[in-house]
């Protein structure tokens, strides 16, 4: 039998769990909630989210689980976005000091859809300096924090949809005006610089302000376990109830 804050768990010992990230928690802490409540201290995750952003966060648990991240990471991923445009932060989201305010003119549907155009299929994107990912075995926003960046060579990505979902519309312009989009990408595709390079194209720049994953790989959020939930006295069943084997994965992948 294991146990962990109290938490006896005597016939769980691996399976995966796709978890409905809400706004504001790390990744790490939703890791840390299924670890607490289940009792098991081998848990990872496949693909962080920023605390801002909300939606599928794959969580495995148990060693026969966390060996196959790797895989799971390899699949496409589906977003959300919502972009402000005219106001451009140090971080690409809501979560940076604005360090540009520009005026938004009028924007017609179809320089709209020229400028998505320009971003569909295979690019080569340079991550953000305010990322995980890791440079000498530090993540990127480590040495931002600091006031050191560190730029990355422009990596291969491919953005296979990049849609509107705002209904298409002209865009009658004015700081703040948001643009709501759909994206279906590779992994490693950054929305936060998708979003930035838009509203550079569209001449106004953009950052980031809302942003949900629904779907990665095999998984999408009808498997879903609220996050929110982890904190409820019965979230040992609760999430015990979402749980997919090992043996479904293998099947999946």
């Amino acid at each position: 039998m294991k146990e962990e804050a109290g938490i006896a768990n005597d016939f769980f010992e691996a399976g995966v769990f796709v978890i409905d990230k809400p706004a504001g928690p790390t990744s790490f802490k939703m890791v840390s909630g299924v670890r607490r409540v289940l009792g098991i201290k081998k848990v990872g995750h496949a693909g962080t989210l920023d605390p801002f952003a909300t939606g599928l966060l794959v969580v495995c648990v148990g060693r026969p689980a966390t060996r196959m991240i790797a895989r799971m990471m390899d699949g496409q991923k589906e977003y959300l976005a919502t972009l402000c445009l005219g106001i451009e932060t140090e971080t690409m989201d809501p979560e940076g000091v604005v360090v540009a305010r520009n005026p938004v003119g009028p924007l017609r549907a179809e320089q709209i859809e020229d400028c998505l155009r320009l971003f569909r299929g295979e690019q080569l994107q340079v991550p953000p300096i305010y990322s995980a990912l890791k440079h000498q075995g530090k993540p990127l926003y480590h040495y931002a924090r600091q006031g050191i960046s560190i730029v990355k060579e422009a990596r291969p990505v491919f953005i296979e949809t990049l849609e509107r979902t705002d209904g298409g519309l002209d865009l009658a312009g004015g700081e703040g005006s948001q643009l709501s989009l759909r994206v279906v990408c590779s992994k490693g595709t950054y929305i936060r610089s998708l979003a930035a390079d838009i509203g550079r194209s569209l001449g106004c720049g953009a950052h980031l302000t809302q942003l949900r994953r629904i779907k990665s790989g095999c998984f999408t959020l009808d498997q879903s376990f609220p996050g929110a939930e982890l904190l409820l006295p019965d979230a040992h069943k609760r999430l015990l109830a979402k749980a997919l084997s090992v043996d479904d994965i293998v099947n999946l992948l």
